[in-house]
């Protein structure tokens, strides 16, 4: 495959089904958790090869095999951010949909997040909690290069989506919504069953009214007198971990 033909199968991404995945962690992690891999660029193969054999010698050889080097201003055009391990793949977005989600695992809400980071960064400590899913309603895809850089390629390890709310409580109607807000009761004094579904706002508002009037429970997670907020991802990974 020539170099133009790679520039236009990175570029054309923004219109259809790839995604584009930046660096060494976030390709590891794409392809144990079955990623379909199009394309695997760099400009100094033989430092990536040191790279994987280090971080994932588990599934080296696929990707050893799937590496195609380029010069140095191809890669630019491809990358122009330039990631610090030089390394930059065509994967295929994964399609999920609410039916993959699995029973007795929290699925993770996120009522209209704005920072595109932070929403990866909560799709990160999903998977590491061993969520059963990562749906927002944001305006922004699951699947925004600047998600995906925040999920370090964790998009592939559970089924994450943009939904309503109100899709969701319909899909799911057993499952008790559970809201996290600084007036709620102590998350640590209540029985929350794994078979949830987490409400988590932003951290500058908060969660919607109406949301709250919707939730079977609201609870909040104690902190220090005098701190405001948490991270929004720190305060879903905190979440995940204290309902296990």
């Amino acid at each position: 495959m020539n170099n133009t033909q790679l520039i236009h199968d990175f570029q054309k991404n923004k219109q259809d089904k790839y995604v584009i995945i930046e660096g060494v962690q976030a390709l590891k992690h794409a392809v144990r958790f079955g990623a379909e891999i199009e394309h695997i660029i760099t400009c100094d193969i033989s430092e990536l090869n040191k790279l994987v054999d280090e971080l994932a010698p588990d599934i080296s050889p696929m990707i050893s095999s799937k590496i195609l080097e380029v010069d140095d201003g191809t890669f630019q055009k491809i990358s122009p951010k330039n990631h610090r391990t030089r390394v930059v793949t065509l994967a295929k977005k994964q399609n999920y949909l609410l039916n993959a989600i699995v029973k007795n695992k929290p699925i993770v809400f996120l009522e209209d997040p704005k920072d595109l980071e932070n929403i990866g960064a909560v799709i990160r400590a999903s998977a590491a909690a061993d969520a059963g899913a990562v749906i927002t309603d944001a305006q922004a895809s699951v699947w925004h290069p600047a998600v995906v850089r925040g999920g370090a390629g964790l998009q592939y390890a559970l089924p994450v989506l943009n939904s309503t709310l109100t899709e969701v409580i319909n899909y799911f109607p057993k499952r008790k919504i559970i809201s996290l807000d600084p007036e709620g009761e102590d998350i640590t004094n209540e029985n929350i069953e794994n078979d949830c579904i987490l409400i988590f706002g932003t951290e500058r508002h908060g969660i919607k009214p109406e949301t709250l009037k919707k939730s079977d429970k609201v609870v909040r997670l104690s902190m220090k007198p005098g701190v405001s907020s948490l991270n929004l991802a720190t305060s879903v990974s905190a979440t995940l971990y204290l309902i296990k």
